[in-house]
């Protein structure tokens, strides 16, 4: 799922920049114990303990069954496709305990005598559907080399989309009377009282209407998905794991290439997280990469003879903020339903992930002069993972359960408002509203401990990979991949660009440098740029 305007594209691809609960900047009550170690330092479970699960026969059949989007309804619909769901155990240190489920979907190689192997992929959020991402993919003329050559394998991680059990922390009216409201925008004592209480709420509610509750939820981090995922590489008979990573599933991979340098095969990664950076830093860095590409797009706008924010390129933030905050005193129609500032700002943070859905964005704003809120709704919806018929897919709850249990968690007050302030000062587009920091807030008060932290990830023995960075990619920051690259010993191809992620885009030069690699192992020349 490349650059489409549709809500797989925007969410799935995506390091979700903002989300559902306000900005309560108070520490949590009590302290939780935060693990030092790595996810690759924890002991993995005795392979002989393994051997049912590393062992089994996955029965496939047709996707239909698995479909969890209006974008999967139809894709899944393709023969050509197959899924099944692989079976792994709730909790590693305990594999003779309960079990949950894996979705898989496959694309078998269509020159099956060439064959390599399985290419494993998932495209990010946390939250996004691997097995959306590689149906999109089977599709694709520009991964027609691949598809010849290795099964296309795309998984959703456990909690996510066909996986069971989903990640649900809030039901759909909830969800939407969140969005509704500008609470968020309230920083009286009351007012981050009430964000507060609505962060722990939050968590609770993960609690209850997850199934299996805290104890799933405690182990449903990146730390868990990548054993399923090396589960998965011996269940599909692969000696060693050639996988494409996108956004959230470079953190996979990198996690991956930690745990299992000597079962990797090939990784491509595209749109890096940097696994050195913590939960605040990382907010702070992406907060300022949305601000640089939002410049990218103002220069676009300015140069149209009907920019609605203007002709000047340096006065976008300001244009938009005049136009936007209104919004936080009264709202305007869209369609059967309102269009409050924050989603506004979801709206314009979504477009940017694309060039494609720049011309939609200015007529969203042109729109939203006349008091009409449709585009910019759509936009936020499609962040979001609404549909149509006004369902949630899940991916914002699932981000949380996995950011709160892969990052120590903030509990100082002083780091939160400092945090915030930067980002506030990296991204004036955003000033007036907050950019939602409750990923401090939520994660400071989360039901269960995180069992990850942030570090340099030690990879000895692992192959070269190559990491694909884009100058102005505004959730994944350029300098992320470089230093990604640099810590995995690996090649960095840099692509000249504004968008999240390009690899098999339609970019001839960065597709036929990891269409290269992953068939022959050939890497681009150092410095290499497209």
């Amino acid at each position: 799922m490349r650059s489409e305007l549709t809500a797989a594209t925007l969410v799935a691809a995506a390091v979700l920049l903002t989300s559902c609960s306000g900005d309560p900047p108070a520490p949590a009550p009590t302290s939780v114990p935060v693990p030092s170690s790595s996810p690759a330092s924890i002991p993995p479970p005795d392979p002989a303990a393994l051997a049912k699960f590393t062992g089994q026969q996955l029965a496939w059949g047709a996707c239909a069954p698995f479909a969890q989007s209006d974008f999967a309804k139809k894709a899944f619909a393709d023969r050509a496709l197959e899924c099944a769901r692989l079976t792994v155990p709730l909790d590693y240190a305990d594999p003779a305990g309960e079990t949950v489920t894996v979705g898989v979907l496959r694309h078998k190689a269509t020159k099956p005598e060439h064959r390599i192997g399985s290419l494993v992929t998932d495209p990010g959020g946390p939250g996004g559907s691997g097995m959306d991402e590689a149906a999109s993919l089977s599709k694709s003329s520009t991964a027609a080399p691949l598809l010849q050559r290795f099964d296309l394998v795309g998984f959703d991680p456990r909690g996510v989309g066909a996986s069971e059990p989903r990640i649900t922390c809030r039901t759909d009216a909830e969800q939407d009377a969140d969005r509704a409201s500008d609470s968020e925008s309230d920083m009286s004592p009351a007012g981050v009282t009430k964000q507060l209480s609505d962060a722990r709420d939050y968590g609770a509610g993960c609690t209850v209407q997850t199934r299996l509750g805290a104890k799933f939820l405690a182990n449903v981090g990146t730390r868990d998905v990548v054993r399923d995922l090396d589960v998965l590489r011996a269940v599909l008979g692969d000696p060693k794991l050639s996988y494409l990573g996108y956004s959230y599933g470079t953190q996979i991979g990198t996690a991956y290439a930690e745990a299992y340098p000597d079962k990797v095969r090939a990784m491509v990664l595209d749109g890096a997280i940097d696994p050195s950076e913590d939960l605040a830093t990382s907010l702070v860095t992406q907060t300022a990469g949305f601000q640089d590409a939002f410049g990218e797009f103002g220069k676009y706008c300015a140069a149209l003879a009907d920019c609605a924010l203007g002709r000047d390129a340096a006065g976008m933030a300001d244009a938009f903020q005049k136009l936007a905050r209104p919004l936080i005193a009264k709202q305007v129609t869209a369609g059967k339903r309102k269009l409050s500032f924050e989603d506004a700002v979801m709206g314009l943070s979504a477009a940017l992930y694309s060039r494609g859905s720049w011309l939609f964005l200015n007529a969203g704003l042109a729109q939203l002069k006349h008091g009409d809120g449709t585009n910019l709704l759509t936009l936020a919806d499609s962040y979001y993972g609404r549909d149509g018929a006004g369902h949630y897919h899940g991916e914002i709850d699932a981000y949380f359960a996995v950011r709160c249990v892969d990052f120590a968690r903030i509990t100082d007050r002083a780091v939160i408002d400092d945090a915030h302030q930067q980002m506030l000062k990296g991204a004036p587009y955003l000033a007036g509203g907050t950019p939602d920091t409750s990923e401090l807030d939520i994660c400071s008060t989360w039901p269960v401990r995180p069992t990850s932290a942030a570090h340099v990830p030690k990879v000895a023995g692992l192959p070269k990979v190559l990491v694909v960075s884009t100058t102005h990619d505004p959730a994944t920051p350029y300098q992320a991949g470089v230093n990604l690259a640099k810590d995995l010993g690996g090649a960095l191809l840099t692509f000249e660009g504004a968008q999240h992620t390009v690899f098999l885009d339609g970019t001839d030069c960065v597709d036929k440098a990891g269409i290269d690699y992953l068939v022959d192992g050939k890497l681009p020349a150092d410095g290499t740029r497209c």
